[in-house]
């Protein structure tokens, strides 16, 4: 009877096993188990929350994701368990009863009815794959669960197992298989797709669902007939599971994030697992915009996106291209880091640094009429003038000729310097010093720069510095101030005052666009009181489009992002001590209309010296018994040049009647720092920086 070799190698392979457990110290130490190192699964990027970005398959070509208990269904597990193995939480690798059982199954039917191969001895065999279907190999798996049993926890067995159980194809592993037939991990689980899966590891090839579906719910509706029997599932649950056709599609893994996920592979090569600090459900929305963009402006065009946490320095979304494997638009470059011209999205540090100067107020007057600095004619994007505006108006539509003047009054270099307190390195011509051409975009960023720059308005001054969330946490803000809190606070004050663009509802944010010469590059940059949404479009290879700009082009996916984004929008920052809204028929005389310093003036002579701030000296800490309850002094100033009257301002924010003297007395506000500035009549000025306590 051909059924008797069968019984005959059950019962010696039972015996064999008893007989194994003495020897087991001595074989663990000759052959030990082959237990699989991390290497041989699939790499992971995940996000701030732990929920997977990007998967990279294992060396050998597999889809082999680690999973945990505790990430998978529970149902499942006990399905499993109960479908597999049932006595799996009490035997030590192998179970007697079970071969006695499937012997005495194969002498009453003269075949096997059922196996007796607990799930260590399936994991055995999956770690050490052998071709024959021998005793000898039997033996072998039995012995290796042994061994694996002494060296593991049953929690531990069970991950492995479902790490690396067949599920068609080549997935492995229950988390690889629940996002690929089902796209969503294994802790989501329905009934019917729970039994689809204990199913498909015992024959997985014969029972593919996207090949075999008629097999694959016949096998599928097996278990769950099972499960009723046993009573572990009641019968109309199971009915409802077994009415629930089988998925035919096999669905791609999450492929989020592939600049950031490659530039973590490449900075931690032997790193198994990525937690980077992007949000899954923002990155997804906003590769998604950038995908819908870039198909509407039509070939060539590439579109990247970065929001930032200002307060914090975490990258919450961060897309480089429009489309990782897309040719004609170069995916492969992360647009991100690649320094282009930004066009007019610096001018609002130009603004910036004029206000803390003390040169303008919001509402000052000044000129946008053609006008030369040393033969660098600049020109407004329309080829109009406006004439006489307010500075407010200046920058909201963002007139070249004004950023330009207060450039040359605050000096070019001092914009650069201000931009390295921010991180940020803008690329210069090569062998050129800084010029006023800066200011129009003269010089390279990216857009990842603009972003980190941005969030001082957001952060009363300070700038945060961002993580690239692969090597370390990001550094939060706090170190050197970029602008005094009153001036960002103006300049975002200002930008929360521009238009919408065409077709779009207002939204709580303040926005800044820019494009570069030739239509080469369109930016927009906002942000609101806690997010900086960046946004570039143009070509890959800086190729100008006709008709591209940051208004029209790049804007609207801004306002669309951040709408998408799902966040809470947050006010913008109040107003700091002494940030106030000064009406034009307010300001005092030397602010009324901006004058360049020293603009059209004779040669200075020794009866009238540039201006300085001779006392206190920049950076000085003076004891005016603020901090201890004294009796408070009022500070003492004192000037050396310039011509009376001088105008004080204190914070960008006019103190006191203008000094006929040289010297005068300021009462201070409070403890802390201040930025004293010091106009005279011909529209000169000098600042310090003070602390007060």
């Amino acid at each position: 009877m051909r059924c008797k070799p069968v019984i005959a190698a059950l019962a010696a392979a039972v015996v064999l096993a008893l007989a194994a457990l003495p020897g087991l110290s001595a074989l663990d130490q000759a052959y030990p188990p082959p237990l699989p190192q991390g290497s041989a699964q699939s790499v992971e990027v995940v996000d701030r929350n732990g929920d997977l970005l990007r998967a990279f398959a294992a060396p050998d070509g597999r889809w082999r994701l680690p999973v945990h208990l505790d990430e998978v269904d529970p149902e499942f597990v006990r399905m499993l368990v109960a479908y597999e193995d049932r006595r799996f939480w009490q035997h030590r690798g192998v179970d007697p009863l079970a071969m006695i059982r499937a012997a005495w199954q194969v002498l009453h039917h003269g075949r096997i009815v059922s196996g007796a191969s607990t799930i260590t001895m399936q994991l055995a065999r999956l770690l050490e794959p052998r071709p024959e279907r021998s005793l000898a190999a039997k033996l072998r798996q039995m012995a290796r669960a042994l061994q694996i049993e002494r060296r593991l926890s049953k929690q531990q067995i069970l991950e492995l197992y479902l790490t690396y159980a067949p599920y068609g194809g080549n997935i492995e592993g229950v988390r690889a298989a629940s996002l690929a037939w089902f796209g969503k991990e294994p802790k989501s689980l329905d009934l019917a797709q729970g039994a689809l899966l204990v199913a498909l590891p015992q024959s997985p090839e014969r029972r593919r669902p996207d090949r075999y579906r008629q097999r694959a719910k016949a096998a599928r509706d097996q278990v769950l007939a099972r499960m009723a029997e046993g009573g572990f599932i009641a019968a109309g649950e199971v009915a409802r599971a077994a009415a629930v056709p089988v998925n035919a599609r096999r669905l791609a893994l999450p492929a989020f994030a592939p600049h950031l996920a490659q530039q973590a592979r490449r900075l931690r090569p032997h790193v198994q697992r990525h937690q980077v600090t992007l949000s899954r459900p923002i990155q997804q929305a906003l590769e998604q915009l950038a995908s819908e963009t870039a198909r509407q402006l039509g070939p060539g065009l590439s579109v990247a996106i970065m929001l930032a946490d200002a307060h914090t320095g975490d990258v919450l979304a961060e897309i480089g291209s429009a489309g990782l494997l897309e040719e004609r638009r170069a995916g492969w470059i992360d647009m991100t880091r690649v320094p282009r011209s930004p066009g007019s999205a610096l001018k609002p540090f130009i603004y910036a640094l004029a206000l803390e100067d003390g040169l303008v107020l919001p509402e000052t007057l000044i000129e946008d009429r053609p006008a030369s600095f040393d033969g660098y004619r600049p020109r407004n994007f329309d080829l109009t003038y406006q004439g006489d505006v307010s500075v407010r108006q200046a920058l909201q539509l963002s007139l070249n000729v004004p950023a330009v003047r207060l450039l040359q009054a605050t000096v070019p270099s001092r914009l650069l310097g201000r931009l390295h307190r921010a991180g940020v390195v803008p690329e210069l011509p090569q062998n050129k010093a800084p010029g006023l051409a800066i200011g129009l975009g003269g010089v390279g960023v990216s857009l990842k720069d603009l972003v980190q720059a941005y969030t001082v308005f957001a952060n009363r001054g300070r700038p945060a510095t961002l993580g690239d969330g692969v090597t370390a946490k990001p550094l939060v803000t706090g170190g050197r101030s970029m602008f005094p809190a009153v001036a960002a606070w103006h300049v975002a004050d200002i930008l929360s005052g521009v238009a919408p663009p065409r077709g779009t509802a207002r939204l709580p944010i303040a926005y800044k666009t820019g494009t570069s010469y030739g239509n080469r590059d369109a930016w927009s940059i906002g942000f609101d009181g806690r997010y900086v949404l960046g946004v570039w479009v143009g070509r890959a290879d800086g190729a100008p489009v006709p008709d591209l700009s940051g208004i029209t082009v790049a804007a609207p996916v801004l306002f669309d992002g951040f709408a998408r984004s799902g966040l809470k929008l947050e006010p913008l920052p109040p107003a700091p001590a002494g940030a106030v809204h000064i009406a034009a028929a307010d300001l005092p005389a030397a602010l009324r209309r901006f004058t360049a310093p020293d603009a059209g003036l004779p040669q200075v002579g020794p009866q009238e010296a540039a201006l300085h701030i001779v006392y206190p000296p920049d950076g000085a800490h003076v004891d005016l018994g603020l901090a201890s309850g004294r009796v408070v002094q009022p500070l003492m100033l004192k000037l050396q040049g310039g011509r009376a009257p001088f105008r004080v301002l204190a914070n960008g924010v006019p103190v006191g009647e203008p000094l006929r003297s040289r010297s005068g007395l300021w009462d201070a506000g409070g403890v802390g720092f201040s930025r004293l500035s010091v106009i005279d009549a011909r529209g000169r000025s000098a600042s310090i920086n003070v602390y007060l306590e």
